[in-house]
C-alpha cells in the first residue's frame, strides 16, 4: 500500500492534473484587449505586435536595447546622507516603503544612470523606473540628474532623459519640491556646456517632474501614447467645469499643439535619437541600422 500512495498514485496525478500556468505568463494588452505571449512581448521591447500599444519597459531593458550591442557602464548613485530626512510616515513607515521597493526593482531609487555608445556615439543616459514607488522624485533622483549632468559636462557628452513620474515624492515633502529648481539648474549647466539635452517622455510623466527640468530639453521626444501633463485630467475637468478632449495630455495631443517635438516608436528609437545627436553636435550622420534592429 506504502508502495502505491508513495509511487504510483503521485505519478497518476501528474499527468491527470493540469499543470499550473504562471501568472506573467500571458500579459493582457491595455490597448486592444488581446492576452500576448510574455516572451514574444520581450522580443518586441514590450511593444503591442497587434496594436502597437507601448507597455511599460524595465530600466536594464530599455538601457540594453538603446545602446549599441546592448553594452553599458552603469552609474552608481551617490550615497545619501539620510534616506528619511522628516520621519515621514502614513500608513507605514518611509523607510519600509523605501526597502521594499529596493527588493522589488533591484534600485538603489527610482532612476538609474548609464553610460554608453549610441551609434558610435558616447552618451550619458538617465531612466526612471515607474515601478520604484511611482517614479517619484525626491533628494535622491534630483541628485542623480544633477550627478548625470556633472558627468556629462565632465565627458563633454550629451545627455537624454527617460522620465517616467507621478511627479514629487510626498514622503519627503519640501525637500522633494526642492528638486525642481536643483533640477533645472542641472538642465542650465548642461546648456552653458553648449552640450545637447534631449528628453524622452515615456508613459506617464506628470506632476513636478514635467513642471521642472522634463520640458526644458532642446528637443522632446515622447513615445506613442504617452501622458504627459502637470495635474490629472480629472482635477482640471472640476477646477475649469469643462469636458476635455479624450485625447488631453496625451503625446499625440501635446505634438499637434505644440509642446513636444515628435513622436518616435520604441523600435525607432536608437536610430532617431543618434540622428537628433549628430545634427546637434555638428558630426557627420550615420544612417546605419542599430542594434541590429
Amino acid at each position: 500500500m506504502n508502495w502505491i500512495t508513495n509511487s504510483v498514485l503521485p505519478k497518476i496525478k501528474a499527468l491527470v492534473q493540469p499543470k499550473e500556468v504562471p501568472e506573467n505568463f500571458w500579459v493582457k494588452c491595455k490597448g486592444c484587449d488581446e492576452m500576448l505571449f510574455h516572451r514574444q512581448l520581450e522580443e518586441n521591447l514590450q511593444v503591442c505586435p497587434r496594436c502597437d500599444y507601448h507597455m511599460p519597459f524595465a530600466c536594464k531593458d530599455r538601457l540594453s536595447a538603446l545602446f549599441d550591442d546592448g553594452v553599458y557602464d552603469e552609474v552608481a548613485l551617490q550615497d545619501e546622507p539620510t534616506n528619511d530626512p522628516l520621519k515621514f510616515r502614513d500608513k507605514r513607515k518611509y523607510l519600509d516603503r523605501l526597502r521594499e521597493a529596493r527588493n522589488k526593482t533591484g534600485l538603489q531609487d527610482a532612476i538609474s544612470l548609464a553610460c554608453g555608445k549610441l551609434n558610435g556615439l558616447e552618451i550619458i543616459v538617465a531612466v526612471f523606473s515607474f515601478e520604484f514607488m511611482g517614479g517619484s522624485m525626491g533628494s535622491a533622483v534630483g541628485n542623480a540628474i544633477i550627478q548625470s549632468a556633472e558627468l556629462a559636462i565632465e565627458k563633454k557628452v550629451p545627455l537624454v532623459i527617460f522620465p517616467s513620474s507621478g511627479g514629487a515624492r510626498m514622503q519627503e515633502g519640501i525637500l522633494s519640491l526642492m528638486q525642481l529648481p536643483r533640477t533645472i539648474i542641472a538642465t542650465r549647466m548642461i546648456k552653458e556646456a553648449k552640450l545637447p539635452f534631449i528628453v524622452v517622455l515615456t508613459n506617464p510623466t506628470t506632476g513636478g517632474v514635467t513642471a521642472s527640468f522634463a520640458m526644458l530639453g532642446d528637443i522632446h521626444i515622447a513615445e506613442p501614447g504617452a501622458i504627459i501633463g502637470f495635474a490629472g485630467k480629472r482635477v482640471i475637468e472640476e477646477t475649469i467645469h469643462e469636458k476635455l478632449p479624450e485625447d488631453f495630455q496625451s503625446a499625440e495631443y501635446l505634438r499637434d499643439h505644440g509642446m513636444i517635438d515628435l513622436i518616435a516608436r520604441r523600435h525607432e528609437l536608437p536610430q532617431t535619437l543618434s540622428t537628433l545627436l549628430c545634427l546637434l553636435m555638428n558630426k557627420p550622420v550615420k544612417a546605419t541600422s542599430l542594434n541590429g534592429k
